[in-house]
C-alpha cells in the first residue's frame, strides 16, 4: 500500500452555476485528515449561513477507508449521495467537496437535484485539479553550458518536470521523475550528454502529477 500511487486534489478551488434559479456552488480542497475535511466544511458553512442547504461528502486514506457525506436537509439520496459516488467514480481521496445550494424558489425534483448536485461536484473537481499521487525522485543534473541546449530540447519529450534552473560554473537543472522512469531518464541523459552530466538525488516521496482529461459531467 506504501508505494501505491492515488488520486486527490492539487488545490483548493470552487465553481458554480445555475439551474431553474437555484444557485449551487461547489467547494473542493485536498484534506489530509478527517479534522482538516471537517475544518474545511465548517468554514464553508460559516461562508455560507445564509444558503438553503451546504451539502457535503469526504473520503480520506489512501484505501478510502473514511467515507461519509449528508444530504443537510435535502430529499434523502440527493445530494450526499451523488457528490459521493462521484468522488468514488473518480476514484479520489483526502479531500472533501461542498456544494452549497441557494433555492431560487423552483422544485428541480428528486431527479433533478441528484444531477445539480453530482454536477457541483463535478464542477468542484475540475476547479481543484485530480492529480495522481505517484512514487517520485526529485534529483540535480549538472550539464556544461555548450550542452544545455541540446539537453533542453531532449527533455520536452521525456517524462520528467524541470522545476528550477540555475547558471553558475555549469547549468544546474532540478528535475522530477517518477521513480518506475529514473533509471531511464538518467540513462537518457547521460547519452545525450557524453556522459557529462552529473546527478544527485534530493528525495523521494509522492509527488501530484496530472490527470490528462478534465471529469466530464453526464448531463
Amino acid at each position: 500500500m506504501a508505494d501505491v500511487p492515488y488520486k486527490t486534489l492539487k488545490c483548493r478551488a470552487d465553481d458554480q452555476f445555475i439551474v431553474n434559479k437555484s444557485r449551487f456552488i461547489g467547494y473542493a480542497a485536498p484534506c489530509r485528515s478527517e479534522e482538516e475535511a471537517l475544518a474545511f466544511l465548517r468554514e464553508i458553512r460559516e461562508k455560507h449561513k445564509d444558503a438553503t442547504h451546504n451539502c457535503y461528502a469526504y473520503i480520506i486514506g489512501r484505501n478510502m477507508g473514511v467515507m461519509r457525506y449528508s444530504d443537510d436537509g435535502e430529499p434523502g439520496g440527493t445530494a450526499g449521495m451523488p457528490i459521493i459516488e462521484t468522488m468514488k467514480s473518480v476514484g479520489v481521496t483526502d479531500c472533501c467537496v461542498v456544494v452549497t445550494r441557494y433555492f431560487g424558489g423552483i422544485l428541480l425534483g428528486a431527479g433533478g437535484l441528484v444531477r445539480a448536485y453530482r454536477k457541483g461536484c463535478v464542477v468542484a473537481l475540475n476547479a481543484a485539479q485530480v492529480v495522481k499521487m505517484i512514487p517520485s525522485t526529485r534529483f540535480l543534473m549538472e550539464v556544461p553550458y555548450p550542452m544545455w541546449d541540446k539537453v533542453r530540447y531532449t527533455m520536452k519529450d521525456m517524462p520528467l518536470q524541470l522545476e528550477e534552473t540555475q547558471f553558475s560554473t555549469a547549468v544546474e537543472a532540478t528535475l522530477l521523475v517518477r521513480t518506475e522512469d529514473l533509471d531511464a531518464v538518467q540513462k537518457k541523459l547521460t547519452a545525450v550528454t557524453d556522459a557529462k552530466a552529473e546527478f544527485l538525488t534530493v528525495d523521494e516521496n509522492f509527488y501530484p502529477w496530472p490527470e490528462a482529461d478534465a471529469i466530464a459531467d453526464e448531463d
